[in-house]
């Protein structure tokens, strides 16, 4: 599941949303993650937005996103970008930072420095003009490419496209998403103004087919290293239409590219099993295929339930009870449940994002044995996403989906 937030916990959007914020979301697909600090061995407090990052040694810190290293830094530069940001913005817009210490710091200060850095880096992130702000994201940019150790260089990207077809674009390893998703474009000849509607997204596909989302890449993240340094061929890039809004397709199916990704893009969905389709939908489907008529097929599968949706990895939930293994798909302003229950019934149902009151999320990064500065085993991390939903008219209720490592729908 997916959203943003300085570590994935919300989902990194284009903007990270606070932990007590208004429920309505922008048009734009889950699966956004966003940096978060995060302690190894210690499980995020459920009233922050950001998972915070592992003290390494003496002021040292992992930024995870989605439960994966990010980047490595340590108090002095984060100490830089404040200076720089309060250079920029004032000492009135940037929230106040964690003050250096004379002295070497006791594990009780280490504790305390590393929450307060949490907050700051919350702080900053939620706030519309500094989180967004190319001085923040590029530090985290920047943080990423010196922590994973990749040199800026020449490099010929794979991007794929919902038919399965490969567009290769040349780029930079420093390149960030935007530029990544512009050279893409350019490759298609897809128009400059129509390329807003879409986005790189970071997907999963095993060797037995099983295709899911992970989520969107993000601004503050370069796309070549991201998927490169999870040093795992499942996880590709893909291109997909970014909007939850069908009315947009209108849009994006005036130009021929356009329609082109947005028909692939909605026969793969059904042949996934994505949208439900029976069998009278489905002969009607089939003549519009072979008919290549690609908007009447577009415009019929719109009406068919669960278009545009967005499918995430098998996790576990306590609703309607614990325990219970679910799968959840992302669209329409609302997050679909298919829940496996004890009794190997299934049970389906649906949670309005205009319904929800809040939600954090929060990941849990164990502690390694190994030497300092080592990272944690990825198949231990823990990404778990809770909303308190409107059940009824008096009625709140928190629901909560867990996830290991990567793979939460965030909204």
């Amino acid at each position: 599941m997916g959203g943003t937030c300085l570590s994935c916990s919300c989902w990194l959007e284009a903007h990270l949303h606070p932990l007590w914020c208004s429920p309505a979301l922008p048009n734009t697909v889950p699966g956004m993650a966003g940096p978060a600090l995060a302690q190894r061995g210690k499980a995020l407090s459920p009233w922050r937005t950001l998972p915070v990052a592992g003290c390494l040694g003496p002021q040292a810190y992992n930024i995870h996103v989605n439960g994966v290293l990010h980047c490595r830094v340590r108090y002095s530069q984060l100490l830089g970008l404040h200076e720089q940001l309060r250079k920029e913005y004032g000492t009135n817009v940037v929230p106040a930072f964690p003050p250096k210490k004379i002295f070497t710091l006791t594990p009780a200060e280490v504790e305390q420095r590393r929450e307060q850095l949490e907050k700051y880096m919350q702080a900053v992130r939620q706030d519309p003009t500094l989180g967004g702000s190319e001085t923040f994201n590029s530090f985290l940019r920047k943080a990423q490419q010196e922590t994973q150790q990749i040199p800026t260089e020449e490099v010929v990207l794979e991007v794929l496209l919902s038919n399965g077809q490969k567009v290769k674009v040349t780029i930079l390893t420093s390149d960030q998403t935007e530029d990544v998703l512009e050279a893409v474009a350019s490759k298609l000849d897809l128009p400059d103004d129509l390329v807003g509607y879409f986005s790189l997204f970071l997907v999963r596909e095993t060797k037995d087919g099983a295709f899911s989302f992970v989520r969107k890449l993000q601004e503050f993240e370069l796309p070549y290293v991201s998927v490169t340094s999870l040093h795992n061929p499942e996880f590709r890039i893909i291109l997909r239409k970014s909007y939850w809004d069908s009315s947009y397709d209108d849009d994006v199916m005036e130009h021929r590219v356009g329609l082109n990704l947005l028909y692939a893009q909605t026969v793969s969905d059904i042949e996934r099993g994505w949208i439900l389709v029976n069998k009278e939908q489905h002969r009607q489907l089939k003549s519009l295929q072979e008919k290549v008529s690609k908007k009447e097929f577009i415009r019929l599968a719109q009406t068919l339930k669960y278009y545009g949706y967005l499918k995430f990895d098998p996790c576990v939930t306590d609703f309607p009870e614990k325990g219970c293994h679910v799968v959840v798909s992302a669209g329409n302003n609302e997050l679909n449940f298919q829940v496996r229950l004890p009794n190997e019934q299934i049970k389906e149902g649906s949670f309005k994002v205009t319904r929800m009151r809040c939600w954090r999320v929060t990941s849990s990064v164990p502690m390694s044995n190994g030497p300092s500065g080592s990272s944690p085993a990825k198949s231990e991390v823990k990404l778990e996403l809770a909303f308190e939903y409107l059940m009824s008219k008096d009625r709140l209720q928190w629901v909560t989906i867990t996830s290991p490592q990567v793979g939460l729908p965030v909204c």
